[in-house]
């Protein structure tokens, strides 16, 4: 792909979604990027109410997010400005990272608030819920159903931290995400569906976090951006931040890397990175208008993905 900024150093420079880099038929076309803009395509020709594709994500876990690679530590903090977000497992069993938890989270929320139960039934078996979020069920040590085994049981034994400072006050929620599930799929039989219903069980600090102001989103884009945490995290944030917007702001790159990747070391790595998922989000999310600026990002009135 072309680099993000094709500017001079120091100057503005507006995010081209994937795709305009590919209008010349010379260029062969990576897969996952004709995936990606196939996916767009038939967003922007439908809207998610239309669609029946409209899903929530917890607030609290939009202003700041999960772990992208495997932490080295059971506890886990991100900050956001006076906001911060602290995760804690056991250390046997490790915190969750990655896409799988991001997807897993956002659909058990969007089950809640459409039920308006904190019990959710995750289908009939293991090959229906695993489609539901967009994940074609394959076997072995690096198979899908691994993976999903794996982060669920890292997930639903995490408890997390909100905590807001701001002039001398302290105000903070504890709470693990899930009070109980069970389980009954047998991996080696996907299709098979069990004899009882599998379910989980929100705890009711985390269930009313979740529905008191669920951030919604599209699950088609959470889906065609599924190969990327980072891109997932934006785009629940971009849709956030944008619905409420009234003028042009810009974010420093300091206080985004401490929200989305502080894990990544150094600032320059960062906006690298970050920047790299930007063009995937706006391949879907069109609409908003943000540009690259030396001193941070520039977010201007857009119009949010999932329309009030």
């Amino acid at each position: 792909m072309q680099p993000l900024n094709r500017n001079s150093p120091g100057s503005t420079s507006t995010f081209d979604p994937i795709g305009s880099d590919f209008c010349s038929s010379e260029i062969k076309i990576p897969a996952s990027v004709r995936k990606l803009i196939a996916e767009a395509e038939q967003i922007e020709r439908e809207d998610a109410k239309s669609a029946g594709t409209i899903g929530f994500m917890a607030k609290a876990m939009v202003q700041a997010t999960l772990p992208h690679k495997n932490p080295e530590k059971s506890e886990f903090v991100r900050r956001n400005g006076n906001y911060l977000l602290a995760m804690m497992a056991p250390s046997m069993i490790g915190l969750p990272y990655g896409s799988c938890p991001r997807l897993l989270i956002t659909w058990l929320i969007s089950e809640a608030v459409k039920t308006k139960c904190p019990t959710i039934e995750l289908g009939n078996s293991l090959s229906e819920f695993m489609r539901s979020l967009g994940y074609i069920p394959s076997g072995g040590q690096n198979g899908t159903i691994t993976n999903l085994r794996k982060q669920t049981r890292r997930l639903f034994s995490t408890s997390i931290s909100c905590i807001t400072s701001e002039k001398g006050n302290d105000v903070g929620k504890n709470f693990p995400i899930v009070d109980e599930y069970n389980l009954w799929w047998t991996p080696q039989k996907p299709e098979e569906a069990g004899l009882w219903k599998s379910t989980v069980t929100l705890s009711a600090g985390f269930y009313n976090e979740a529905i008191g102001s669920p951030v919604p989103v599209d699950m088609r884009a959470m889906r065609a951006l599924s190969r990327s945490p980072m891109a997932l995290d934006i785009y629940t944030w971009l849709t956030y931040r944008l619905s409420y917007l009234r003028q042009p702001t810009v974010i420093p790159w300091h206080l985004l890397r401490g929200q989305f990747g502080t894990e990544l070391g150094r600032l320059d790595h960062f906006k690298e990175k970050f920047c790299e998922a930007l063009r995937k989000v706006l391949t879907v999310y069109t609409a908003a208008k943000v540009e690259q600026q030396q001193p941070g990002l520039l977010l201007k009135p857009s119009r949010t993905h999932i329309p009030k």
